[in-house]
């Protein structure tokens, strides 16, 4: 198994502030599935995120944020 990196922006399509963070995942070595690390970005990192932004009366949708990822690059920090 091996860590990577990626580095994402993730948006809400209501709230207005976007996240740009880092994400660490540990898998396979080879080809990063993007499509299966935005869903895991948005179900590990964004869907809190945005959660804490908006506060515990609203609620979150994962349907309603975007991920894109800029990079991704092995980890040995």
């Amino acid at each position: 198994m091996t860590f990577y990196i990626a580095q994402f922006t993730a948006k809400h399509r209501i709230i207005q502030l976007p996240q740009h963070s880092v994400f660490i995942w540990k898998q396979e070595s080879g080809d990063v599935d993007l499509p299966l690390l935005k869903n895991k970005i948005k179900r590990e990192s964004a869907v809190h995120f945005f959660q804490m932004v908006a506060g515990e009366t609203y609620p979150i949708a994962d349907e309603d944020i975007s991920v894109s990822v800029e990079k991704t690059a092995p980890f040995s920090g």
